[in-house]
């Protein structure tokens, strides 16, 4: 007995943070400008403008990546040069570029909202450098702008996988994209979000983001809570994965049907965002290769169609006041990577994608299209016009 306690104390325990993998979404930073070089009042000479602070977004970087590459999470431009007699204007400070990602909003310490950048290259200024020494200043270069910003981290992309752990979506992922998730028959194998892209031979691409599972009650932060629903906010579809068979985080909770299942994860959405209901939505009916999938979908299939009627029979604190609604409903074995089917699926989703965005088109330019073809046909019409003598 003593010879094996001392064996298993021989073990190397790994530290906590090997224990689970960090994602950060969110980031705080001190910034400041550089200061101002002094001014030589005997000529009077002006002297260089502190540096910048720039936020600039480059793609395939992480917030992991720019907190490494960061020696400190105070950053501040160069000083201005000072005003001589060789130089009588100073030379500027050098500004400060910090690379983060695409997708970030950027707050000040009040929680104004200062800019965001969702494309490549866009760049922000987050802290103005100080004004060279001169007359009006009394030769005196001033402090540059100083103030604390959180940056928020929102993944874009075009599709946002919304289900409970275990349902299937790194499957999902896994099965029509280029990414290599983590997959296991066990709940919260993902515990961070990935981006996924569906190549076409067309070229098109798709890209799909494959975020944590969402459990009861994640609205109010529980669980991942915000740090999932938060990246559901940028995307353009919502393709909600369920199991035909329900779920059960453990068995400490009661098990959940496929419909009830639809219900809670449209209460959570609800509750966190309301706006989210009113974005296109897609259902894969997943692990139909399970026992009695196929009556149970000939079961719950017209009720999905007509899923206001069922919310009303459920209980009042499972009850949304917004009930989603569903462009298709699609059934399949994700497991089973049955090419052809797999096709047809991503085939679907991007007719859908393709719909939404004439839809948007036509609201947002709809008026002045109109308008620009009346006025085209006013001018013909005018110019094949016989003159009457």
């Amino acid at each position: 007995m003593v010879l094996f306690s001392q064996v298993l104390n021989c073990v190397k325990k790994l530290s906590r943070k090997y224990q689970r993998t960090r994602f950060i979404d969110t980031l705080r930073l001190h910034v400041r400008g550089g200061t101002g070089g002094a001014g030589l009042p005997r000529y009077g000479g002006i002297g260089g403008t502190g540096g910048n602070v720039y936020l600039v977004a480059k793609d395939g970087l992480t917030l992991e990546n720019v907190v490494k590459k960061l020696q400190s999470k105070r950053i501040k431009a160069d000083s201005g040069g000072d005003s001589s007699a060789k130089g009588i204007i100073g030379i500027p400070g050098d500004d400060k570029i910090i690379s983060i990602p695409c997708g970030v909003l950027v707050y000040n310490q009040n929680g104004v909202l200062l800019g965001e950048l969702n494309t490549e290259d866009s760049k922000l200024l987050v802290a103005k450098g100080g004004t060279g020494g001169c007359e009006e200043t009394g030769y005196c270069g001033l402090k540059g702008e100083s103030q604390t910003i959180n940056l928020d981290l929102k993944l874009i992309a075009d599709i946002g996988l919304v289900g409970f752990p275990n349902a299937g979506k790194s499957t999902f992922l896994a099965a029509v994209s280029n990414a290599k998730p983590k997959i296991a028959d066990y709940p919260f194998t993902t515990i961070r979000p990935r981006l996924g892209v569906i190549n076409y031979k067309d070229y098109r691409k798709i890209t799909v983001a494959d975020l944590p599972g969402l459990i009861e009650g994640a609205h109010m932060n529980i669980g991942m809570g915000h740090k999932f629903l938060k990246h559901v906010e940028r995307t353009k579809l919502l393709l909600f994965i369920v199991d035909i068979q329900g779920f059960q985080l453990s068995p400490k909770y009661v098990h959940k049907s496929c419909l009830e299942t639809v219900v809670l994860l449209n209460k959570e959405i609800e509750l966190y965002n309301p706006d989210l209901l009113k974005m296109p939505a897609v259902i894969i009916i997943n692990k139909m290769d399970t026992n009695n999938a196929d009556n149970i979908l000939k079961e719950i299939k017209p009720t999905l169609h007509k899923l206001s009627d069922y919310v009303t029979k459920c209980p009042e604190e499972m009850q949304p006041k917004q009930v989603i609604h569903f462009e298709d409903i699609l059934s399949v074995s994700l497991i089973s990577k049955n090419k052809t089917e797999i096709e047809k699926l991503k085939e679907k989703i991007r007719k859908i994608l393709d719909k939404y965005e004439e839809r948007k088109h036509i609201a947002t330019y709809g008026d002045s299209l109109d308008s620009q073809l009346m006025e085209k046909t006013m001018r013909q019409s005018v110019q094949h016009t016989p003159t009457v003598v």
